[in-house]
Parts: C-alpha cells; sequence; structure tokens
C-alpha cells in the first residue's frame, strides 16, 4: 500500500463515494478540510481510501477522521494499515495521543487497533458515534 499526501481529487472521491452515497450522510465536507492533512491510500495504481488528521486544541493529541476504505478493499487490512500511517503523520506533527470519532459498529475495529472509549454516544447526522483515543 501507498500513501500520498494532500490528493485532494481522490480524498474528496473515497469520501463521495463511502460517506455520501453508500452512508447518506449530507454534511461531509467541511471548514476542518482546509487545514488538515490529508492521506490518500493506493494499492499499485488503484486508489482504495482516505482519512485526515488535524490538531486538537490541546496541542497534545490529534484527531483523525473522516477514514475510509471502498468496499471493494474492505476486510482486507486497508484500513488497518491507513489508520497506523495516519497515526505516524499525528505523530511526526508531535502528537502524544490521537482521538476519533468512531461510528457504533467500527468500535470492534479499533479496539483491536489499541484504541479505547473516552466519551459518550452521540449522533453525527443520522449515525451513532462515540469518542475513542490512543496514546501513540
Amino acid at each position: 500500500m501507498d500513501i500520498k499526501y494532500n490528493e485532494e481529487k481522490d480524498w474528496r472521491q473515497v469520501r463521495e463515494t463511502v460517506f455520501i452515497k453508500e452512508q447518506h450522510f449530507q454534511n461531509e465536507f467541511d471548514d476542518i478540510d482546509m487545514t488538515a492533512i490529508h492521506l490518500t491510500a493506493y494499492e499499485g495504481a488503484c486508489l482504495i481510501g482516505c482519512g485526515r488528521i488535524y490538531p486538537a486544541e490541546d496541542l497534545i493529541s490529534y484527531h483523525i477522521g473522516r477514514i475510509a476504505v471502498f468496499k471493494e478493499y474492505r476486510n482486507q487490512h486497508f484500513g488497518a494499515r491507513l489508520l497506523a500511517e495516519l497515526e505516524y503523520a499525528a505523530k511526526k506533527q508531535g502528537a502524544m495521543c490521537v482521538r476519533l470519532d468512531a461510528q457504533l459498529q467500527a468500535v470492534p475495529f479499533y479496539e483491536k487497533q489499541g484504541y479505547v472509549i473516552c466519551g459518550e454516544e452521540h449522533m453525527d447526522e443520522h449515525v451513532p458515534h462515540i469518542e475513542m483515543m490512543k496514546i501513540i
């Protein structure tokens, strides 16, 4: 798997497909996109997924978000590998821990990657989420 940084056309394509078309989110793109560091993942020449990182207010942690993998590449460990790359990118920026808002159905995946629940369940549009964190 290869990683590229800030390939806007590609990360927009992944998020449009996964979050808007598949999961029916309406407010997918936001102001954070303007300042976040975006990673896109490729297998050979094929785009497979994306994610982003941005600093939290506490200055020692980074948020990881908008992790998405195209349907045909799921259950092949690309999500875990992409998450590890996002953690590495956050660590290079000086993060000591990372936080994310996980869709409830994805909590077991994140727990396997070393994340723990650290917040209350909340809704993001129509999907329940919960905050999780990991020391890196």
